[in-house]
């Protein structure tokens, strides 16, 4: 399984109250799927990064991010989908691109009024998987896909 956050599960503290989860401090499935519906928007429109989806399933994309995010964050859903190494591989992502990704994500998070603890700790969580999705390092922004790269499925409905 590619998802494991062991920082996102419910916790005893002192005393014996437990700790809700990230997801639920997010607000559970209605706000995850807002965050990442108004960040996948966004990216779509960053020229920075957006050259790295033109040949994505927008619908199964969207699905992937909710369940992946919710998963991590200590919720119910099960992320289904390929390992990031194996879902990126061949996109020649850069660590530019891989930045400006996080930073379009931050600005969601900020726009949504995420407060700060739950924003690091999601980003915690994220942040090792930069090994996994960049292939070169690079500043580089706005590359275009190599022509070999091949997609996952679309959706099934």
């Amino acid at each position: 399984m590619p998802w494991e956050a062991p920082s996102s599960k419910k916790t005893l503290h002192e005393g014996g109250a437990m700790e809700r989860t990230l997801y639920e401090r997010l607000g559970g499935i209605d706000a995850i799927t807002a965050v990442v519906e108004d960040f996948r928007d966004r990216a779509a429109a960053d020229d920075r990064i957006n050259l790295k989806f033109a040949r994505t399933d927008i619908a199964r994309l969207t699905k992937m991010l909710i369940d992946q995010v919710c998963e991590a964050a200590g919720g119910p859903c099960r992320y289904g989908g390929r390992s990031m190494k194996e879902a990126h591989a061949g996109m020649r992502v850069t660590t530019g691109e891989f930045t400006a990704l996080v930073n379009d994500l931050v600005a969601t998070l900020k726009q949504f009024k995420v407060p700060s603890a739950e924003q690091d700790e999601l980003l915690e969580i994220l942040g090792p998987l930069k090994s996994d999705i960049v292939e070169v390092d690079s500043n580089q922004v706005g590359t275009p896909l190599p022509d070999a790269f091949l997609p996952a499925p679309a959706l099934k409905t």
